[in-house]
């Protein structure tokens, strides 16, 4: 069976430059597993890696669709597999990397995705009743048909809430229990996952100093020309972290060092979050990391040559 490396971690842990280092060692090629770097011209607020940063190494599912397009785990997961089929055909081993917990689930208990159809009358229906209501109203609806979903879905994704919502309207049945059917057919990879962990002051101050970097590179300008590129609040990638706080400043809604402030606490819970989902996966592989990440590396290393 085919090995697939996987990499998580909180945001700004590291993952990208670590990855970037593991696959000069191991003749490897990267999937990013990022629900915000698949998308073009969105670039200093997803922390995207530059071309210099890559280092020659092969990026896949970075830049793919525009901030227009609505992009599903589904629709990872179909790429994600291709790509990973296409690296190994090049004798190179595939890396996955990335803070997209559902991207990461989708690919290692090998989800099966509903085929249901969008019913896209119900979900204007429902993106209706979120603007109307709230988040909030939609989110206790969720959980009186589905408790379970509603557990693992945040209540400002609106996206998630709706997609549940509709599933069970139009089939009378919760979208957790297509879930938990779609996992019984096992991988067709042997994915090995590790995660970056670090001490959380540590972790809190790498963000606090990404967020001042990103707005010292031109967070802001970024927004501007998105925005006159005809992309809005309206545009599902607009609503991502770092650009909805710079479109309250934009709009006159805060002023600018308001929104940073909103930015560094929304990007400290983002990461509390998904340290809590990668801690609920099993049989994954801890690496504590402090200021280098070259022990880290090679017990990555040491770990795949000694695996089966």
């Amino acid at each position: 069976m085919d090995k697939v490396i996987v990499i998580v971690g909180p945001t700004a842990s590291g993952k990208t430059k670590m990855s970037i280092e593991l696959a000069k060692q191991i003749n490897g090629e990267i999937i990013s597993a990022d629900s915000m770097q698949i998308y073009k011209y969105m670039d200093i607020g997803t922390a995207k890696p530059t071309l210099e940063e890559r280092q020659g190494i092969r990026h896949y599912l970075i830049d793919e669709v525009t901030p227009a397009d609505e992009f599903s785990v589904a629709r990872f997961q179909g790429l994600a597999l291709k790509y990973i089929e296409e690296i190994i055909s090049k004798n190179k081993i595939p890396i996955v990397v990335g803070g997209t917990g559902l991207y990461i689930n989708s690919l290692i208990y090998n989800i099966k995705f509903t085929e249901i159809n969008t019913d896209w009358e119900l979900r204007k229906k429902l993106q209706e009743v979120a603007r109307e209501k709230g988040n909030e109203y939609l989110h206790s609806e969720l959980r009186k048909i589905d408790p379970e979903a509603a557990e693992k879905i945040h209540v400002n994704d609106t996206r998630r809430i709706v997609r549940a919502l509709e599933v069970y309207y139009i089939t009378n049945k919760p979208i957790s229990y297509y879930q938990k059917i779609s996992r019984s057919e096992p991988p067709k990879y042997k994915f090995i996952l590790f995660g970056i962990r670090m001490d959380r002051e540590k972790l809190y101050n790498r963000i606090n100093k990404r967020v001042d970097e990103m707005i010292e590179k031109g967070l802001v300008d970024e927004v501007k020309r998105l925005l006159e590129m005809g992309y809005d609040k309206c545009s599902i990638a607009m609503q991502g972290l770092g650009y909805k706080e710079i479109l309250w400043y934009l709009k006159g809604e805060a002023n600018l060092s308001e929104v940073i402030e909103l930015l560094k606490r929304d990007t400290r819970r983002y990461a509390k979050r998904q340290m809590t989902w990668f801690n609920s996966i099993k049989d994954i592989i801890w690496l504590d990391i402090n200021d280098d990440y070259t022990e880290a590396i090679k017990k990555i290393i040491d770990y795949i040559e000694k695996s089966c």
